[in-house]
């Protein structure tokens, strides 16, 4: 693998991760707590940010407006089965959301998945790691390079993991921080 793909994939395993980590509540609202909610709308599964406008009134409040206002009840529900323990609140052209202060035990909670999801990252960078590592093998055992150049190729993916993995953990202690904000 050249240096250019193992950063590149190890630089999606963060922002996948980073992902991960916006859709845990935090007592704001955000628009992207909705991001893993998707609807069955006409017979696929649909992003709700496909199918409505979202918008955050304030910092308690979401607003989605459906674009096809017959999709607003699959909305409301998917939400309401969803993992993210709100309730909506629905008038009948669009859906509010508020979002309640967190408990210190949901806050606790909430950090526990965080430190999954970045659990998660980890074990990415680590297979994309194992996986360049047993190339640079590969091609010394067959030859095609030095034993010197494939340890030398094996220290600089260890370093690259090293960089991506201490990145995560940032990320992470930032969310927590975020979360455990009062």
């Amino acid at each position: 693998m050249k240096e250019q793909e193992i950063e590149s994939s190890m630089n999606k395993s963060v922002e996948a991760t980073q992902r991960n980590f916006n859709t845990i509540r935090t007592g704001r609202a955000n628009a992207s707590l909705l991001d893993r909610i998707s609807v069955e709308y006409y017979g696929a599964e649909t992003p709700i940010k496909s199918l409505a406008s979202i918008a955050t009134i304030d910092s308690q409040t979401i607003s989605i407006q459906p674009f096809d206002i017959s999709s607003l009840q699959t909305i409301e529900k998917a939400i309401s089965v969803s993992d993210l323990g709100i309730t909506p609140n629905n008038d009948g052209k669009v859906i509010r959301i508020n979002i309640p202060p967190l408990t210190e035990e949901r806050r606790k909670e909430f950090c526990k998945l965080a430190s999954k999801y970045a659990e998660e990252g980890k074990v990415a960078l680590r297979n994309i790691r194992r996986d360049a590592v047993d190339k640079e093998k590969k091609d010394e055992k067959e030859g095609l390079i030095s034993k010197d150049v494939s340890r030398d190729n094996q220290f600089q993916i260890q370093k690259f993991t090293d960089k991506f993995i201490a990145l995560i953990e940032t990320k992470l202690s930032e969310k927590e921080k975020e979360i455990l904000k009062v």
